[in-house]
């Protein structure tokens, strides 16, 4: 039951994390109908911004501060080279966007260098958000923050006691990726603003004829979509690492979610996120051969099957590749993805 639990809690705070990744992409091509190849870029750039903020200031106003840079740096784009091709059709803004990406890790590298650097959360995020402890006599408990210790030491040796501490840097990971679901959810449903952003995506000579700027609007969804992603590179550059390799680890991935989840689709991505992240972190943690999964799921294998090398790779091993296994399969039986709703 532990096992479970810890592993249930550290695939949803993944998989938010990707979310938090994924829904400034599904914002920019639900509106704008643009793949942004530089998506997880400004996510590394709001890692390193936050970074270099937060040596000045601390760390809440770089949490702040620094998804607004990113933002900015997102919306000049837009405006001075993205809009420029953007009549040309889908393959000059995907070469485009791919470019940057590459701008983008040559100049961090420049300004930053190529190993990691030390970005700590705050000394308020440091510790445990809660402690799960499971013991043998008393079964599975919930201790808010660090357990005492001598909660964790059985008094009686015929007893086992393990605590699980779960870091606070997760939980409030998780905390605002459901915060940044709910005000999206409200900002496209339920203001003026998401109404205009939507006219201006489905009816754009009308939107301008009704005196909206729709370019204006267009740099606006792009520069918020980047700075989504930035917001999501403080939390995750504080929470894991952060290192010009950050992008490439969650660039390919970030894609998956969208593709799965269904292109534009906010609750898609939402819903592809948290399968992806629960799915990829019970898989780290088995420590089952594919054989031995097998056989238990009743499958008879022969003699021959002893010496396969396929068989005797632990799912551990194949983890990595199960997103995109779980893109082809959604390609091959629904294109549109799990909760798509998009012709493209």
């Amino acid at each position: 039951m532990e096992f479970f639990t810890v592993s249930l809690l550290n695939g949803l705070s993944y998989g938010l994390l990707l979310f938090m990744l994924s829904s400034g992409l599904t914002l920019i091509f639900s509106m704008m109908g643009v793949l942004n190849f530089a998506h997880a870029s400004f996510y590394m750039v709001g890692a390193y911004v936050a970074y270099s903020i937060a040596r000045l200031v601390g760390f809440w106003p770089a949490l702040l501060l620094a998804p607004l840079v990113v933002g900015l740096l997102g919306a000049a784009f837009e405006r001075w080279c993205l809009r420029r091709v953007h009549k040309f059709g889908h393959v000059p803004e995907l070469l485009v966007t791919f470019g940057l990406s590459y701008v983008i890790l040559e100049l961090v590298q420049l300004v930053w260098g190529r190993s990691a650097v030390e970005f700590q959360p705050p000394p308020a995020l440091r510790g445990p958000a809660f402690t799960l402890v499971n013991s043998s006599a008393d079964g599975l408990s919930l201790v808010l923050g660090a357990a005492p210790e001598a909660l964790c030491r059985a008094a009686d040796a015929a007893v086992r006691v393990v605590c699980s501490p779960f870091p606070a840097t997760r939980g409030f990971m998780m905390l605002v990726a459901l915060a940044m679901l709910v005000a999206l959810w409200a900002l496209l449903t339920r203001t003026r603003i998401g109404l205009v952003i939507q006219a201006a995506l489905t009816h754009p000579e009308m939107t301008e004829a009704l005196g909206h700027d729709v370019p204006r609007v267009f740099m606006g969804v792009f520069g918020a979509g980047a700075a989504l992603a930035g917001l999501a590179g403080v939390i995750g550059g504080s929470t894991f690492v952060t290192e010009p390799a950050m992008a490439l680890t969650v660039g390919s991935v970030i894609f998956v979610v969208v593709v799965v989840g269904g292109m534009g689709s906010l609750a898609g991505a939402f819903l592809a996120s948290l399968l992806i992240g629960v799915v990829q972190t019970f898989a780290v943690a088995l420590d089952w051969s594919l054989g031995g999964a097998l056989r238990g799921l009743g499958v008879e294998l022969g003699p021959a099957a002893a010496g396969n090398t396929l068989l005797k790779l632990t799912i551990a091993q194949v983890a990595p590749i199960l997103p995109y296994l779980f893109l082809v399969l959604i390609l091959i039986f629904r294109p549109k993805g799990l909760l798509g709703t998009r012709d493209e």
